[in-house]
């Protein structure tokens, strides 16, 4: 849970519309009525949140109740910003340069043409091994993931494209951070960030006495397998995060877990770091170095869209509500969502970050409206 002094004594305080708030709260409890078994909801400014909302019924720990404040959610993708926060405070720290090659850190990056790729490529999804396998039973023996690298092969050209990189971008890039620090992963992110923004309970890496927290995720209709193969969210791959194990390992692409406050707080270390005082970790020159747009005209989404990458995270640019911000965002937004409609970003202009989560995966259709009205809502909160 967030800590009482995080939490603002009132919406306005933090210039937050208490009427705007209350029909985003409005929608979402909407939803969780219509079918939706449970979701939290925290919108931040100046270095504080307003409240935590919770709605819905979660199963955790085998035991069935109303979703609480303390209640943690697996947040899919939105991982990816929080570990990718790490390569930044390396970068900070003298400890990584975005142009380095992979394979002057990673010996097993060393052969079958993964050697010419480089760090920036890897942070930016532009590294030409999209599918490059790590099953599952590998996650929590870091011997076994470097075994396994050692047979990762380029499916394209590096920088060619854009290709959502689901899980392997981020193995790479846990590798990176445990070859530069000596440390397990998990302990850096935890011990270089997330505990000095005061986040205790935004893990990745879940260990096992705050499993009994986790609410199990869920498929509010039958899941349809993917076309095309293997993506992030097909049936098996989302379940995965219901098992103790993965829970445990911390799949740094996918395998966080909190709440909506603690993403609405991580976010508001990064916009509003002279308002979060001792809070902030990175310096404000990192932050925005990070979060400047790093792909080309010529990396586009299936749909044609420039993709507007950053390192680790997306960015708003011209069209932010088609890349899973407010309409009202700034340029300069940022920030990650997650598989099943999990949201988490922050503005640098407005100093506002949202975090949104839920257990329900429901069809693809209803969880893209239910996130543009979400984003759109949330815009509508500022008072200035």
């Amino acid at each position: 849970m967030i800590a009482a002094e995080f939490i603002a004594e009132s919406p306005a305080q933090i210039g937050i519309d208490p009427g705007g708030l209350q029909r985003l709260r409005d929608y979402v409890r909407g939803q969780v009525a219509s079918g939706l078994p449970s979701a939290q909801l925290a919108v931040g400014r100046r270095g504080k949140i307003a409240a935590v909302a919770c709605y819905g019924e979660v199963t955790r720990g085998g035991r069935s109740g109303p979703a609480e404040p303390d209640t943690l959610y697996c947040i899919y993708s939105s991982t990816k910003a929080i570990v990718g926060a790490a390569a930044w405070a390396l970068i900070e720290d003298g400890l990584l340069d975005i142009d380095e090659r992979v394979s002057a850190i990673v010996p097993q990056f060393l052969t079958n043409g993964t050697e010419r790729v480089t760090v920036r490529q890897v942070l930016t999804h532009t590294a030409g091994f999209p599918y490059a396998p790590m099953h599952p039973d590998l996650w929590e023996d870091r011997a076994k993931r470097q075994e396994r690298m050692d047979y990762w092969r380029l499916t394209w050209e590096p920088d060619s494209r854009f290709e959502y990189h689901a899980t392997s971008a981020h193995w790479t890039l846990a590798e990176i951070i445990s070859q530069r620090t000596g440390e397990d992963f998990r302990d850096y992110v935890r011990e270089r960030l997330l505990l000095p923004m005061g986040l205790p309970d935004l893990w990745v890496g879940l260990p096992d006495e705050q499993h009994h927290r986790a609410a199990d995720v869920v498929y509010t209709e039958p899941p349809v397998e993917p076309e095309g193969g293997w993506t992030e969210t097909n049936p098996d791959t989302v379940l995965h995060f219901n098992l103790p194990s993965q829970r445990r390992a911390g799949c740094p692409g996918a395998g966080g877990f909190a709440g909506a406050g603690e993403l609405a707080l991580f976010y508001q270390r990064l916009v509003s770091p002279a308002e979060s005082a001792d809070h902030a970790p990175l310096k404000p020159e990192t932050v925005e170095y990070a979060t400047q747009v790093l792909t080309t005209d010529h990396h586009r989404t299936p749909e044609g869209l420039p993709v507007n990458r950053a390192l680790a995270v997306v960015v708003a640019g011209d069209r932010p509500a088609d890349r899973g911000f407010a309409p009202t965002a700034s340029e300069r937004a940022f920030g990650h969502g997650g598989a099943g409609g999990q949201i988490a970003w922050g503005d640098p202009e407005s100093g506002f970050s949202l975090g949104f989560v839920t257990n329900g995966f429901v069809p693809p259709e209803a969880q893209e409206a239910r996130s543009r009205e979400i984003n759109r809502l949330a815009g509508e909160c500022l008072l200035d």
